[in-house]
């Protein structure tokens, strides 16, 4: 059995980069000089900036997993690293916590999961920043966020710059879109055991620490369904408009009821743009006249006549568009496709009715 002494351990932390500032963890100072060593249990204490700095627990599972890897495989360290802070960040002022660069606020929202909500969010951030906008795009979808895999960005790590005296997290862009991820920090294999409190500040600090910079659209995807994420995140902020997603299912279409009544509660009182109806149709390559109905025809436009709402658009499932969400490449990014065409309407639309509420 390998004695393990500090040195080891030094070394295996040299293999972990801080993503602030991309120095590996003893490099940047960021490991007291405290290593406990007592049998095959190991403990020592990283020093963090301030405490909400955004990747400790993704450097504090990377430390681990390092100590583990190089040293040895029956290392007792998990839960053996404590956190030491150089200063108390200072609370951000309440004019500082506001998107005050960002013209237009987006919700993106659906009563329930897998009708297609993620997959419309990136594809009209995409079609926005084709159309000459400037475009930010936060997936609010904590339990399952999905727009890395997207835009192809799942390994990217967003980075710290400091901005007039604030540590803030430069967004990662990707056709002409800023996008931030809770995707970023957490490790994609696990589940995200997050109460509703932790989520939402974990939201929170995306918006006010995330470095936007001036935007003519920011669009959230949030997460399906109606809870206190929603409510923090619509109190929080000052939305220009909601868009809601549905299919023509009836299962949808009675979820999708209740997101539209949320936005409408005079309680919350944010404009609806409208609804879109994903997964309208299905239109086979080798029959591209022919539609076929599979869950139904025309939910969501009876949904828009029977809540007073728009229908802003009918998405049709199309094989390509399930490939090019795995593959990184939207399929707004196709000019002379059927998806690219109705997804740049689905802009052009969204663009005039945000100018009519401004």
């Amino acid at each position: 059995m390998k004695t393990i002494y500090p040195k080891l351990i030094l070394e295996a932390l040299e293999k972990v980069r801080y993503p602030g500032s991309g120095k590996n963890l003893v490099e940047a100072g960021m490991v007291e000089d405290n290593i406990r060593i007592d049998g095959r249990r190991v403990s020592f204490s990283l020093i963090f900036e301030k405490e909400n700095d955004p990747f400790i627990k993704s450097v504090v599972k990377a430390a681990e997993s390092a100590i583990l890897t190089f040293v040895g495989e029956d290392i007792d360290i998990k839960g053996n690293i404590s956190l030491k802070y150089k200063k108390q960040a200072p609370q951000p002022k309440a004019e500082e916590q506001s998107l005050k660069g960002v013209k237009n606020i987006i919700a993106v929202s659906s009563g329930k999961g897998g009708v297609g909500k993620s997959t419309v969010s990136a594809n009209l951030a995409v079609a926005l920043a084709r159309a000459g906008y400037r475009v930010g795009l936060l997936d609010a979808d904590i339990f399952g966020p999905s727009i890395p895999k997207m835009f192809g960005i799942e390994d990217a790590r967003p980075v710290l710059e400091n901005v007039d005296g604030r540590d803030l997290i430069v967004p990662i862009e990707k056709y002409g879109v800023k996008i931030l991820s809770i995707g970023f920090f957490v490790d994609p294999s696990q589940a995200v055991l997050w109460r509703g409190g932790m989520a939402s500040n974990a939201l929170k600090q995306l918006i006010n620490e995330g470095y936007w910079g001036e935007l003519d659209y920011f669009l959230i995807d949030l997460p399906p369904g109606t809870s206190d994420i929603h409510l923090t995140l619509i109190q929080s902020l000052r939305l220009t408009g909601a868009i809601v997603i549905t299919t023509p299912q009836q299962v949808a279409l009675a979820a999708a009821r209740k997101g539209v009544d949320m936005f409408q509660n005079e309680k919350v009182d944010v404009p609806i743009l409208g609804i879109v109806e994903n997964m309208a149709w299905f239109t086979p390559a080798e029959l591209p006249d022919h539609r076929y109905y599979l869950f139904g025809r025309d939910g969501g436009k009876a949904l828009a006549l029977e809540t007073g709402c728009r229908l802003l658009a009918q998405v049709p499932i199309v094989q390509r568009v399930c490939q090019s969400g795995d593959e990184g490449t939207p399929s707004a990014l196709n000019d002379g496709t059927m998806l690219g065409l109705i997804f740049a309407d689905l802009a052009s639309t969204v663009a005039s009715l945000c100018e009519a509420e401004n």
